[in-house]
């Protein structure tokens, strides 16, 4: 029988840490969603998402692993790709992005 410890980081601690990560490497539509964890890896997927005011989010982009017991990021989509992804995202809705707001 496998037991399964809790983690020493808390869920908002990962999304904090993948956001500092972010801040200084991608726009800021860009950020860290909900952190899903993995209790047996003992790792924090925090998912990466392209989000406008008033739009909310447009779709996910990337994801940052984040370690469970210290919050050091240990994985991550590369830089490029997610920055790709986004604005590929932002072209589908460039209508709603661009329109006058009501």
């Amino acid at each position: 029988m496998e037991t399964i410890t809790a983690s020493n980081v808390t869920a908002l601690e990962a999304q904090a840490t993948a956001s500092s990560f972010l801040v200084d490497r991608l726009p800021d539509r860009i950020s860290a969603s909900t952190p899903i964890l993995d209790g047996p890896a003992k790792i924090w997927h925090v998912p990466v998402i392209l989000a406008y005011p008033l739009l909310g989010v447009l779709g996910t982009v990337g994801e940052i692993l984040v370690n469970a017991n210290n919050a050091r990021v240990v994985s991550f989509t590369p830089i490029d790709k997610m920055l790709a992804a986004a604005t590929d995202l932002a072209e589908q809705h460039r209508d709603v992005i661009e329109a006058p707001l009501p």
